[in-house]
């Protein structure tokens, strides 16, 4: 089956959300996406929808600090999720944004499915572990997106597969196949669109 999946023109964004209490409530479903501080989630998103100033993307690690929920084609919601792992954020800070994250996965019924963004040029850290293993405990199912993979080799691809299936067998939760995603050549793009599009 082809994987090529127009880009949703019609992507509003709705709110964010600071605490649990102003979330939209549950009558869509829910596609978020998580992955640590300058990993290329704004530039990811941007591309998915085809809104090339839908998120902001700053060079300054850490902007993202609350729940952004965006409304695709009137039928789901795509939530990006906080950057974890940012050193220079404050440990109130990082404590806030942690609670809300485990607060926001332990209780939407209508979440399809997390990606989780890793930088395809230094793989997994300890802080992707780290959420990992909260969505695991919340059984919510989620599946790995390398990213900025533009200039990696078929060596290195491969690597990051064995990498990834030494990895996958410790994660019950974890989808079994990783994408390979650029922001600068696009590769993936239309694969993540497949991907959500079974979801809804």
């Amino acid at each position: 089956m082809s994987k090529k999946v127009k880009s949703w023109s019609n992507t509003e964004f709705k709110i964010g959300a600071t605490t649990l209490e102003v979330i939209p409530g549950t009558s869509l479903r829910e596609i978020a996406f998580a992955g640590r501080s300058n990993v290329g989630k704004s530039s990811l998103i941007n591309s998915i929808t085809g809104r090339n100033s839908l998120t902001r993307v700053s060079k300054t690690p850490g902007c993202t600090r609350q729940l952004n929920f965006f409304e695709i084609e009137d039928k789901i919601y795509l939530v990006d999720m906080p950057g974890y792992g940012y050193a220079k954020a404050s440990k109130g800070d990082q404590l806030t944004w942690g609670k809300l994250i485990i607060n926001y996965l332990s209780s939407r019924p209508l979440l399809r499915r997390v990606f989780v963004l890793v930088d395809s040029r230094v793989s997994f850290k300890q802080v992707d572990f780290d959420i990992m293993g909260v969505l695991d405990k919340c059984a919510v199912s989620y599946q790995v997106i390398f990213t900025k993979a533009d200039k990696l080799t078929d060596k290195e691809i491969a690597q990051l597969q064995k990498s990834f299936d030494s990895i996958a067998k410790k994660h019950p939760a974890l989808h079994p196949e990783f994408i390979v995603t650029s922001s600068v050549s696009k590769a993936g793009v239309d694969r993540i669109r497949y991907e959500i599009e079974q979801l809804i």
